[in-house]
């Protein structure tokens, strides 16, 4: 029907996500380990939803639809949700879907804002293949740093329990303390990786750009993208270099995702060439 929009298509989206919100209730009350397969089918619905919006909305404006403020939160969503229906492929890392349903119900009540998804006048500045696979591998990095947060919030709080509360560790229905610690930093190496990939290509499209004729070497957006390379970077060597583990390594996963989220909007929005 043609009144189906990309927009009806990520509210339903968004309210499969609310439902897999309130399931997840269920899994802090019974446990994460035997009935969180529902919980999985669910965001897989989300996700197949969220993604016919995606698609829907890329074919209605012939491009990839990162280029407004609602395009780019929906976007970072959809990585989150990918990145974890990948690793939740694995059983013992299907928990993190408990964790990530509230963030992602949020994130996307947020992003059906009416003022977020402003008209666009004009055409995107980068229509290459190239351009598309360079915004899509940043922000499936934001998706896997985004669970490397989540694993970090579980870590902490389990680590809190351990510390303080040794009974309700004891009884906690939390995975162990060491998984939370390794998916948290195999999560943060692959938002690095993605990241480093997507940003290899920043040379060679602000070349093309410029050979345009248009100005984008001083983009707010490019210098904001290196820093949160070089942010993650150091918790990188942190971790590694310095044996930066445990509850200090958790709490600057944790700081460094909400830093992102709390800022990345505000540069998309002043942003002229990914805002146009």
């Amino acid at each position: 029907m043609t009144w189906f929009t990309d927009r009806h298509f990520f509210l339903l989206a968004v309210i499969v996500y609310g439902f897999s919100m309130l399931y997840s209730v269920f899994l802090w009350r019974h446990g994460f380990r035997k009935a969180d397969r529902i919980n999985y089918f669910l965001l897989l619905i989300a996700f197949a939803l969220h993604t016919t919006a995606m698609v829907k909305r890329g074919f209605s404006f012939n491009r990839c639809p990162v280029n407004n403020l609602y395009e780019a939160i929906t976007f970072l969503s959809w990585t989150i949700v990918a990145t974890y229906l990948v690793v939740g492929l694995f059983q013992k890392f299907r928990f993190l879907g408990a964790f990530a349903s509230p963030i992602l119900f949020a994130i996307g009540v947020f992003a059906l804002m009416p003022p977020l998804d402003q008209p666009h006048h004009g055409h995107p500045d980068f229509h290459t293949d190239w351009g598309t696979i360079h915004g899509a591998l940043i922000l499936l990095s934001c998706g896997a740093f985004g669970l490397s947060a989540i694993a970090g919030a579980m870590f902490l709080t389990q680590e809190h329990d351990l510390k303080f509360r040794k009974a309700r560790a004891m009884l906690s229905l939390l995975p162990p303390i060491q998984r939370l610690e390794r998916i948290m930093s195999r999560l943060l190496v692959c938002g690095i990786v993605l990241l480093t990939i997507g940003l290899a290509f920043a040379p060679m499209l602000i070349r093309e750009a410029e050979a345009k004729g248009e100005q984008v070497r001083f983009d707010p957006i490019l210098f904001y993208s290196v820093f949160i390379w070089i942010v993650y970077s150091l918790l990188f060597v942190a971790r590694w270099k310095f044996g930066q583990v445990g509850r200090r390594f958790a709490w600057g996963v944790v700081g460094s995702f909400a830093f992102l989220l709390l800022t990345f909007w505000g540069f998309i929005l002043i942003s002229p060439l990914h805002n146009p």
